[in-house]
């Protein structure tokens, strides 16, 4: 394998929420008043990147692990997953709240829809004055409290609502409802899934005058109804990998970068980095590859020693 970073072309997605901040905070060259999500790593079926540059300009990941699974993911990686990449990484703009909605666990994922839960994790780029986002339920709640309280339109009664900042960060176990609230811009990690129950909409309707399709039912035993404590605290030394999330499915650290950092890798995962602040040079072999905000980065895991330069704020996440 020819090996070096890989960024991907960004695989744009409309939605009723979303807003134009992708273009000017995040330089996507989106063309729409609503784009909402960019996908930036995805195997997702019928979603599946394809490199933007370099060698393999054009080949799709799942080629790429197809032909150099262990080099590509790693050798723990491969060992857990086989040749599927498990995990997704998207940015979003909210110019509009999300829907109320909650993600199953793998167990029911893979017994209703043959795929991986999704536990998730959102780090806070932006956000406008008085952005809130849901996580979870304010106190204990129950199945039946929940279906009353969507028929008499006070599920928000229910919800625990947290008023967020650039830099906050909450990580989402499955069966946490939760939606992420209008003038934010998301760094997002998860599984690889797309499945997601929505529970509430706010009646909203399309251009069409179609609302959007709920799952009241689906989501009733892959709910939690306890109260959880998404918000992580975390430090940010400069030039340190400073441990945000450490799941089994994911490690995710935030690197205030300030000068110059040789960070150390082993072959067991690939490494991703996501610049969410200023920018930042990527040295290897000779060779100097420039990233700024917005831009994502995987490094396979054959891809060990290398230097990264610059003024930035960047999530490093890997699988440990």
């Amino acid at each position: 394998m020819k090996v070096y970073p890989l960024q991907f072309q960004p695989i744009l997605k409309d939605r009723i929420w979303g807003g134009t901040k992708l273009k000017s905070l995040l330089n996507k060259p989106i063309s729409s008043a609503i784009t909402g999500e960019s996908w930036e790593i995805s195997t997702v079926e019928n979603e599946v990147s394809c490199i933007a540059d370099g060698y393999y300009k054009g080949k799709s990941l799942l080629e790429l692990i197809h032909e150099f699974p262990q080099e590509v993911l790693g050798t723990r990686v491969y060992q857990n997953f086989g040749k599927q990449f498990p995990l997704l990484f998207k940015f979003l703009d909210a110019r509009e709240d999300l829907s109320i909605q909650v993600h199953p666990n793998d167990e029911l994922a893979a017994s209703r829809h043959n795929s991986f839960g999704k536990t998730e994790m959102w780090y806070v780029i932006q956000a406008d004055p008085n952005s809130n986002l849901i996580v979870g339920f304010k106190e204990k709640s129950s199945s039946k409290k929940y279906i009353k309280s969507l028929e008499n339109k006070t599920i928000l009664s229910l919800l625990n609502t947290k008023e967020v900042q650039k830099g906050d960060v909450f990580f989402l176990e499955t069966g946490t409802v939760h939606a992420i609230g209008a003038g934010t811009v998301i760094a997002e990690i998860q599984q690889t899934s797309d499945i997601t129950y929505r529970i509430y909409d706010f009646d909203r309707v399309d251009a069409n005058g179609n609302t959007r399709e709920l799952h009241v039912d689906l989501a009733l035993d892959a709910i939690n109804y306890e109260v959880v404590a998404a918000q992580k605290e975390y430090s940010k030394t400069e030039n340190v990998s400073n441990t945000v999330v450490d799941c089994k499915y994911f490690t995710t650290n935030f690197i205030p970068l300030n000068g110059e950092i040789k960070p150390v890798k082993n072959e067991e995962s690939f490494t991703v980095y996501m610049c969410v602040a200023g920018s930042f040079e990527l040295h290897f072999q000779n060779e100097t590859y420039h990233y700024q905000i917005g831009d994502t980065v995987l490094l396979p895991a054959s891809l060990k020693e290398y230097e990264i330069k610059g003024v930035a704020s960047l999530l490093e996440i890997y699988i440990s």
